[in-house]
């Protein structure tokens, strides 16, 4: 299926979606499997009675869920652009929301624009699992301490090459991301790992998130963070995490934002 935007639209809509991943093989759209992007493009072309597809910012894995991914298509609808939220809320199943649209010019797109994205990873750190978070985290029975996991995290701020912390079968042309901040506290019974960067490799987040819960559990030192950074092997990292801790939190677009080709997430 053809993710180009013909040029003979009116007007481009970005639209802010939230989701639980739980029942859907990823966001991005596939054939004969039941994806975000595909029920997006169903009821966004059932109410403006065109064909459209959605370009979305991030292709989140299956079982990932999302407070703001950010998607954008083209009409020629005459529906003001902040009434499709609550137009397509009322044809959409209930594990998915718009909770925001408007109009953007007709050349943005959001892969191919400088963007600070946010990602939480949440660990449920129990001693016995609860069953009505088993979608929403990673349960860990062990101790986990939270401070040591905070100050490794904060060796992966700033310009590095993540080779170690990407999916082997990534197929971004440069491994250098930038990360912006990190933070890692409790809340509740819960570890929530928070990271705001400029672009993410496949699986970076859940990589990340699965070291930083070894070096929790004292099978590693905050300090190893850099050894790992600098060997560029996927090897000395952690497992991957599974994919229902992670969320999308939230996109920004800085004003003035620049061209940006070579980002995964």
């Amino acid at each position: 299926m053809s993710k180009e935007i013909t040029e003979n639209k009116n007007k481009r809509i970005m639209l802010t979606v939230a989701y639980d991943g739980t029942a859907y093989h990823g966001f991005a759209f596939q054939e004969n499997v039941r994806t975000v992007e595909g029920i997006l493009n169903d009821n966004i072309s059932i109410l403006v009675g065109e064909n459209v597809e959605v370009i979305g910012a991030s292709r989140t894995d299956a079982g990932v869920h999302a407070y703001g991914n950010i998607v954008v298509f083209d009409t020629v609808s005459t529906i003001p652009a902040d009434r499709f939220a609550p137009a397509l809320n009322s044809k959409l199943p209930e594990d998915i929301r718009i909770m925001d649209s408007c109009q953007v010019p007709d050349g943005f797109h959001p892969r191919k624009c400088y963007s600070e994205k946010t990602y939480e990873y949440r660990i449920l750190n129990t001693k016995t699992p609860v069953p009505t978070k088993r979608q929403y985290t990673w349960h860990c029975s062990y101790p986990l301490d939270a401070e040591k996991m905070n100050k490794a995290a904060h060796f992966l701020v700033g310009e590095h090459d993540f080779t170690s912390f990407c999916n082997v079968e990534t197929q971004a042309i440069s491994h250098v991301r930038n990360i912006i901040s990190t933070d890692v506290f409790r809340h509740g019974d819960e570890i929530v790992i928070r990271i705001v960067g400029n672009g993410f490799l496949y699986n970076m987040v859940r990589i990340i998130a699965g070291t930083l819960m070894q070096i929790g559990r004292g099978k590693n030192e905050p300090e190893d963070i850099c050894k790992m950074l600098e060997a560029q092997d996927r090897t000395v990292a952690g497992p991957t995490a599974p994919p229902q801790g992670l969320f999308l939190v939230k996109y920004e677009f800085p004003k003035g934002s620049r061209v940006n080709k070579d980002s995964e997430n």
